[in-house]
C-alpha cells in the first residue's frame, strides 16, 4: 500500500487551488497512487449542507473536510484538498488532528494576488461582490488569514498549472510520500 498524505491547497476564490489539485491527482494516479480531491464546492453541497458563511460555520466545514481527510489519508490515499479555509486557527486545528494520528499534512498556499484571482473570477463571486449582490468574499470583505510557515507556497500567476503541480509533487516526493 502507498503511505497517505494529506495535501491542504489554501488561498482566496480563484487562486487556482482546484486546477493545481486536479493536475496533481492526474499525476500521481497515472504512477498508481489512490486519490481523492475534496472539492470545497461539493464538500459544501453533500458533507456541510446548511452551514452559512460566518467564522463559526466556516471552521465547521473545515473541520469536517479536515476528519474526512484525515481518515482517507491514514488509509494510503492522497486526500488533495483545495479548500479556501480562511482562519489560520481552523487550519491549525486540522493540521494537529493529523499529527495526532500520525498522518502526514502539508499545506500549500495558493498565494495568487486578490487582483489576479478578481480578473480570473471563474465563479463570477469578484463580479458579484463589486455589484453589490454579495457580501462575507473572503479576502475582499471578509478576512483570509495568509500561512505564516506552509509547506509550499505557490505564485500560481508566475509558472503553469503543470508547473504549480509539478512544484508540490517535488514537495511530496522529497517527504517520502510520491
Amino acid at each position: 500500500m502507498t503511505s497517505g498524505a494529506t495535501v491542504w491547497l489554501t488561498g482566496l476564490p480563484s487562486a487556482g487551488k482546484t486546477t493545481i489539485a486536479h493536475e496533481l491527482a492526474g499525476r500521481l494516479r497515472a504512477e498508481g497512487h489512490r486519490v481523492e480531491v475534496l472539492d470545497g464546492d461539493e464538500i459544501r453541497e453533500f458533507i456541510s449542507a446548511g452551514l452559512g458563511f460566518s467564522r463559526e460555520d466556516r471552521h465547521t466545514n473545515v473541520q469536517r473536510i479536515g476528519f474526512v481527510a484525515e481518515l482517507l489519508a491514514r488509509n494510503g490515499v492522497k486526500a488533495l484538498v483545495p479548500v479556501i479555509a480562511p482562519y489560520a486557527d481552523s487550519r491549525e486545528a486540522v493540521r494537529k488532528r493529523h499529527e495526532e494520528n500520525g498522518t502526514p499534512y502539508l499545506e500549500v498556499h495558493v498565494a495568487t494576488p486578490v487582483e489576479v484571482c478578481s480578473a480570473r473570477d471563474v465563479k463570477g463571486l469578484y463580479a458579484k461582490q463589486a455589484a453589490g449582490e454579495l457580501t462575507g468574499l473572503t479576502g475582499v470583505d471578509d478576512p483570509y488569514e495568509e500561512p505564516e510557515a506552509p509547506d509550499l507556497r505557490i505564485e500560481s500567476q508566475h509558472q503553469t498549472v503543470q508547473e504549480s503541480a509539478g512544484a508540490v509533487y517535488a514537495l511530496l516526493t522529497e517527504r517520502g510520500l510520491a
